[in-house]
């Protein structure tokens, strides 16, 4: 369902254009900004995302979030050998047990509240792919204009996929989505188009009717978008020497 109204916000907002050349301005042309920009995957490629890896990357950003992510990363095919590659048909049948003693295995971050999440997680997964066929079509037929509707799910029935968790998880998988960034957040604030939280549901709205609006004027996905706004304000350090 559609949220706001993006013709609302689009009277405040700044323009496409005006972002896009302050943009060039801060990166030195045209042809450095475009390489900086990366592309979402295609709905094709999202469709053909496997189940398991939605839980793997769910886990792997609930294990990042307050941690040191290079570590994460270090240990993450340890991760996937004691929880069986992500299997979500073989993790609903791990008992209590057998959790409590996985979350103590030395091989992984021995966290035992973060690797429930990993079971309540798969529980997600598979109840919405007996109504949808698989995950990755639950993502793909998620109405194009509610993506905070999306983020909400991930958070309501899921297990630490609120604030940035579920969509980071989202991007690195390559669904396309804006991200709220500390940078992205600034701007909205710098600009008046939010006061307050940004994680608010008017907040929320507001964000995303300009990101809609943007991408009505540019052409691009929310993923480009969202990394022009970063790159628009706050320190210039991403692709500079």
């Amino acid at each position: 369902m559609s949220v706001g109204n993006a013709k609302d916000i689009s009277v405040k907002a700044e323009a496409f254009a005006s972002l896009y050349d302050r943009v060039i301005k801060r990166k030195g042309s045209e042809a450095m900004v475009k390489e900086l920009l990366s592309q979402p995957a295609s709905k094709k490629q999202v469709l053909d995302i496997p189940d398991d890896r939605f839980l793997a990357e769910f886990t792997k950003k609930v294990f990042q979030s307050g941690f040191v992510w290079r570590v994460v990363r270090q240990k993450w095919p340890d991760f996937e050998d004691v929880f069986f590659g992500f299997n979500i048909d073989k993790i609903l049948l791990i008992p209590d047990e057998m959790l409590e003693q996985k979350a103590s295995n030395p091989a992984i971050i021995r966290n035992f509240n973060k690797v429930k999440t990993i079971r309540e997680n798969a529980l997600m997964i598979e109840d919405v792919r007996r109504k949808h066929g698989s995950f990755a079509k639950f993502i793909s037929e998620w109405p194009k204009d509610d993506l905070i509707g999306l983020w909400d799910f991930l958070k309501k029935n899921g297990a630490r996929l609120g604030g940035n968790t579920g969509p980071y998880a989202l991007r690195t998988l390559g669904v396309d989505t804006f991200l709220l960034s500390r940078d992205v957040e600034a701007y909205f604030h710098e600009h008046g188009l939010i006061s307050g939280s940004a994680r608010s549901k008017r907040s929320l709205t507001a964000i995303q009717n300009t990101f809609f609006t943007w991408q009505k004027e540019s052409g691009l996905s929310l993923q480009e978008l969202s990394q022009l706004v970063s790159f628009s304000c706050g320190d210039n350090y991403v692709g500079m020497v």
